[in-house]
């Protein structure tokens, strides 16, 4: 068996294509997409529309709470981005759950952690001072036990896979294997490709994947520039033509 995931699309349709593309030619049994799914601004209707028909959203991420009014603030940006999708997305995204099990109990999927759409599963933030204020670490193993909750060996657990973070990372926790795949769009490491993962499952096991897509993003760039709010258009085309939070 084959399972694609991907994570963080943020609303950005040049990127996902690619990936789609790049998934189809792995052709998986079952597609994971966990969640953060218009909330950016590289044509998010586009973005959703594929999202709709080929990878619909297995679980809910953080800022599809914030699309689906479940949380506050960013009202400017969330009004420009629910003009951009079907009014009944809002309903869609809030209805999703914050984890889902699949392959018979054997992969977990969830955005952020098991717990909620917020939480970071593999880093954490270190307490703050004068200088670690803002500054995160990979999260020791008894917190990654912790975030797990319940989700063990000993319960039939193997891989549990998340997003969020828009770091590509990978950890072993008492025989449970913990992968983030890294964000389709967004990237916060300098280098604007398209991530997801692929999940293998051979004789009993999951070996899993990175996988690096390219896409175009000059065109990304454009549609941001050319159809978003001025603000939101620049801070968008700067994050994705660097690879990097601006």
């Amino acid at each position: 068996m084959r399972i694609a995931v991907l994570s963080d699309v943020h609303g950005n349709a040049f990127a996902l294509r690619a990936v789609l593309d790049d998934i189809r030619s792995a052709s998986p049994d079952l597609i994971l997409n966990l969640g953060d799914t218009v909330w950016g601004a590289a044509d998010p209707g586009a973005a959703w529309a594929l999202q709709a028909e080929f990878a619909p959203p297995s679980v809910r991420g953080n800022t599809d709470e914030r699309v689906a009014g479940l949380r506050e603030g960013k009202e400017d940006m969330r009004a420009w981005v629910r003009s951009q999708i079907p009014d009944s997305v809002p309903a869609r995204v809030a209805a999703l759950p914050v984890r889902l099990d699949v392959a018979g109990g054997e992969v977990r999927a969830a955005h952020g952690s098991p717990r909620s759409a917020w939480e970071d599963l593999m880093l954490t933030e270190e307490p703050a001072g004068p200088e670690t204020a803002g500054r995160t670490r990979p999260a020791r193993l008894s917190e990654l036990r912790e975030r797990l909750d319940g989700f063990t060996a000993d319960a039939g657990g193997q891989v549990c896979v998340v997003g969020h973070t828009h770091r590509e990372m990978l950890a072993v926790v008492d025989g449970v294997t913990v992968l983030n795949v890294g964000p389709v769009s967004r990237q916060k490491d300098g280098l604007p490709l398209a991530r997801w993962a692929l999940l293998t499952r051979r004789a009993g096991h999951w070996m899993p994947e990175f996988r690096r897509t390219e896409y175009d993003v000059a065109g990304a760039v454009a549609w941001c520039q050319a159809h978003a709010p001025q603000r939101v258009g620049d801070l968008e085309a700067g994050w994705l033509r660097g690879g990097r939070e601006p």
